[in-house]
């Protein structure tokens, strides 16, 4: 399918590896040229190197913490006037009710809300004057069914959906959808982390982690990274125009809802 959306221009951040890199790569093959945030740079380049190699497109490469507002400024100054924008950033530590302080939320509020918001609020003007735009953010699948050792997660990105479900109508009439992409567990450094966890709280081994939660997952396995990018693309092409302020889930059939 041609997306028709060839030749726009993306921010994708967090994009050196895992669910970001999935997004990235797939907007590329649709013929989207690339801004590239991490904070690693040598796997920023390595990655982009390697998208610019096998898809021909152009890539703008910017190693910054795009959670803090120097950061931020930095990317969004590299990147310009763009098309699509999708955000993302790792979700904060798992942990118990009792660990968290308000350090603690106002952390997982910066990186999980309020850069996706502020992001969201510098590039919006643009895509509305243009009269077209794509915003996708990377959220959880805690959005619809909370994880009790993700509380932080679970509570920032909430947030973020809330603020999204309201911005959303209100853009959608200038030709700018926002959507939100929630992920189950997918083969990515974020799974290893949370499997490591029950590694050491359980005393398994890790093939024996990965094989206990894959069985918590109708489809009988990780997600990757690739499936996930394709659907990030569809929701950034020019398809896509209709599905407004929607929370769409991949994770395998993991969350037992009917709606």
């Amino acid at each position: 399918m041609d997306l028709g959306i060839s030749g726009k221009r993306a921010l994708v951040c967090a994009s050196s590896k895992g669910l970001g890199r999935g997004c990235a790569e797939a907007l590329a093959a649709a013929g989207v040229d690339l801004v590239m945030n991490a904070r690693g740079a040598e796997a920023l380049e390595a990655t982009a190197e390697t998208v610019r190699e096998t898809q021909g497109v152009m890539v703008t490469t910017v190693a910054a913490d795009i959670t803090s507002n120097e950061g931020r400024a930095e990317v969004l100054d590299a990147a310009g006037a763009i098309d699509i924008l999708v955000t993302n950033a790792g979700g904060p530590p798992p942990g118990l009710w009792s660990d968290w302080e308000r350090d603690d939320f106002i952390a997982a509020l910066d990186a999980n809300m309020l850069t996706p918001i502020a992001l969201m609020k510098a590039c919006l003007p643009g895509m509305m004057e243009r009269g077209w735009g794509r915003v996708v953010n990377i959220t959880s699948q805690s959005v619809k069914a909370p994880i009790p050792v993700l509380g932080l997660s679970n509570s920032a990105r909430a947030g973020l959906t809330g603020y999204v479900a309201g911005t959303a109508r209100q853009v959608a009439g200038s030709g700018v959808t926002i959507n939100n992409l929630l992920p189950g567990i997918h083969d990515t450094d974020r799974a290893i982390a949370l499997d490591t966890g029950v590694v050491n709280t359980q005393g398994i081994t890790m093939d024996e982690a990965r094989a206990q939660r894959a069985a918590t997952i109708p489809a009988g396995r990780y997600g990757t990274s690739e499936e996930f990018g394709a659907a990030c693309a569809f929701l950034c092409s020019q398809h896509a125009g209709f599905i407004v302020g929607q929370n769409l889930l991949l994770d395998g059939g993991a969350v037992n809802a009917t709606l």
